[in-house]
């Protein structure tokens, strides 16, 4: 495809491989760690020119008043992308889970019909179990029979 086209996507393709968004995610994710330390940089040095900014009349601690909200602000910002960072992150592993989940669908569904048929027609090996033997005892199902209130103590339980 070329960029001239009207259907052209230009991540249609990362998109469409687990490992190829995984790498543009962590692509994009190097970009914003570089652009947290400059942010961090850049917020540590507003903090020393908006503390030490003292206007005649302050008292010792107005100008670390009015230096709060710009402080707040940056490390604001700082968590947000820090959190984006994480996102970023968390979707690459997601977007490999979904392909795996994807690829085992098709199997599991096999399973379960499977399953589904096997539980819906009787096995024949479990009918001559239920029918006794002529000339003497059934077969040992592992239960006893007690024969006396004497044998219930000596009955055998599954």
């Amino acid at each position: 495809m070329n960029s001239n086209d009207p259907n052209h996507a230009p991540l249609r393709d990362v998109a469409q491989n687990p490992e190829a968004t995984a790498r543009y995610l962590a692509d994009v994710q190097r970009v914003l760690l570089d652009i947290g330390r400059n942010l961090e940089a850049l917020a540590l040095e507003t903090r020393v020119h908006c503390r030490d900014t003292h206007v005649e009349g302050d008292r010792w601690f107005d100008a670390w008043l009015r230096a709060q909200p710009v402080e707040r602000a940056l490390k604001d910002v700082l968590k947000h992308v820090e959190g984006l960072t994480k996102g970023l992150e968390k979707s690459a592993f997601k977007r490999r889970a979904h392909d795996e989940a994807v690829s085992n669908t098709a199997k599991k569904r096999k399973e379960k019909e499977l399953e589904k048929k096997r539980k819906s027609t009787p096995t024949l090996q479990a009918a001559p179990q239920n029918v006794p033997q002529q000339g003497g005892q059934g077969q040992d199902s592992g239960y006893g029979v007690p024969t006396s209130i004497y044998d219930l103590g000596k009955r055998e339980s599954a």
